[in-house]
């Protein structure tokens, strides 16, 4: 099937681009054998040298295989993808429950570990939050994070410190939307700083039980809030 001629560069990416739409729409199934390069490069109006970094790029997606003596073939119709990627197209819903899994967690290790130090950590971080009120949304949501994270290294794991970091960038765009579009600091600038708090307090006192309920009830109000996005 004519694949169209190709638009102006970047050439590789195009080629790339139309190759993986034929595999991902079922032009050539698993275990297809692809046309010869000097074919594709006429078909797609590029030099082989194109269509071969085009195919290298699709190899390394995990679509395709180059056999010794064989040609290329069709391994798969989805791309691999690594963890960042795969948390940049997830719903932010499907983030939030995960993350709630993770920082839950994170919050009753926090109240059994935390040192001075974190203490002091957490106590700048809140009052960071508070004063962040004042500004936009994107500050005051970055200031929530920030002291989300505190509470997180407080746990002292660095695999649960590394999981949150990932999850930063998905969260940080699903909740400037939240605010946005509900307006839940228009009456309240400093929208849930009771809740903040208290989650603050109890791992100061080296409570779990109520760091994880204080943690457990904000996120899940927020989590309700972006399903009815």
């Amino acid at each position: 099937m004519p694949l169209g001629a190709l638009r102006r560069s970047p050439l590789v990416e195009q080629a790339a681009q139309h190759l993986r739409d034929q595999i991902t729409e079922g032009q050539w199934p698993v275990g297809t054998k692809l046309p010869a390069e000097t074919a594709l490069a006429k078909t797609l109006g590029v030099g082989r040298s194109t269509v071969r970094e085009a195919l290298r790029a699709l190899a390394g997606a995990g679509l395709l295989e180059a056999r010794q003596g064989a040609g290329v073939f069709v391994i798969a119709t989805e791309p691999d993808e690594d963890w960042p990627t795969r948390l940049r197209r997830a719903a932010v819903t499907d983030v939030y429950e995960v993350r709630m899994l993770v920082e839950v967690q994170a919050a009753r290790l926090a109240a059994e570990r935390r040192t001075e130090a974190d203490l002091t950590a957490l106590r700048a971080a809140l009052d960071a939050r508070r004063a962040a009120a004042a500004g936009a949304d994107a500050a005051f949501v970055d200031a929530d994070i920030a002291l989300h994270a505190a509470v997180v290294a407080g746990a002292h794991n660095p695999v649960l410190n590394d999981l949150f970091a990932e999850f930063v960038p998905a969260l940080r765009n699903g909740l400037i939307d939240l605010l946005d579009m509900l307006g839940l600091r228009a009456d309240e600038p400093n929208h849930g700083d009771e809740a903040h708090a208290a989650l603050v307090q109890a791992v100061e006192r080296g409570d779990g039980d109520a760091a994880v309920h204080a943690l457990q009830a904000e996120l899940e109000e927020t989590l309700a809030r972006l399903h009815r996005l």
